[in-house]
């Protein structure tokens, strides 16, 4: 199905008021079956998404979606087949990953923090809708800042840009854990390295537990398609 897509300040308020409401009896552990579920389904399902101004499409995620193990990834030199459709899931933290471009440049190194600049697509799989992005041309210049570092191998980040959409959409300068688990596979470019560089992009499915505060406040899960470009100055 394909759906079409407009954003305004106020689409996240209006996509709070639709996602499935919980009853007074209903438990943790009942929201995250029903998260399990709604997963499910959009591994059988996928999505399109239209973009109003010009028709085309915003978001195609092609179904179904090949779920390999994490010893598979590894043993294909951790990479995913994107003509197979394969996403690889973490069994500890729940999330799934395609690599569709693992990107020119380095990764980032042990002990180092530095500017990540990345645009994104989030798509609220409950509410089946797109929910934030700085993808479209009207809103490339809200694109979001991340401060990472690697402390030998675990990862912490800050949004550090006052006007990137994720900071102030959910008012917060957490980065969701999910966006984090690429960077171990991927390398990080800029676009004035030259006409070969490539920049880094992922597709995540990210459970409320590894997402943003209204997801995790809310249990719901979100479709993420992520662009990772080195800070200038790096």
């Amino acid at each position: 199905m394909t759906r079409k897509f407009f954003f305004f300040p106020l689409l996240l308020l209006a996509l709070a008021a639709v996602c499935p409401s919980c009853d007074d009896d209903e438990t943790y552990a009942d929201m995250r079956k029903r998260e399990d579920k709604q997963i499910k389904a959009f591994l059988n399902k996928g999505t399109q998404v239209k973009d109003d101004d010009s028709d085309n499409l915003l978001l195609d995620v092609p179904a179904p979606i090949k779920v390999i193990t994490e010893n598979e990834f590894y043993s294909n030199d951790s990479t995913t087949d994107v003509s197979k459709n394969e996403y690889v899931k973490f069994d500890k933290s729940g999330v799934y990953m395609q690599i569709v471009e693992k990107g020119t440049g380095s990764r980032l190194a042990e002990g180092e923090t530095k500017e990540i600049i990345t645009r994104h697509i989030e798509f609220n799989i409950a509410a089946d809708s797109v929910q934030t992005t700085n993808v479209p041309s009207n809103f490339e210049w809200r694109y979001d800042v991340m401060a990472c570092t690697n402390s030998y191998g675990t990862y912490s980040a800050t949004f550090t840009r006052d006007l990137g959409v994720m900071r102030t959409s959910y008012n917060s300068a957490a980065v969701p854990a999910g966006w984090l688990i690429p960077l171990k596979y991927i390398n990080l470019a800029r676009t004035m390295d030259g006409p070969d560089a490539r920049l880094a992009k992922v597709r995540l499915i990210v459970p409320s537990s590894q997402g943003q505060a209204n997801a995790s406040a809310n249990v719901y899960p979100c479709f993420y398609e992520i662009i990772y470009q080195r800070g200038a100055g790096y």
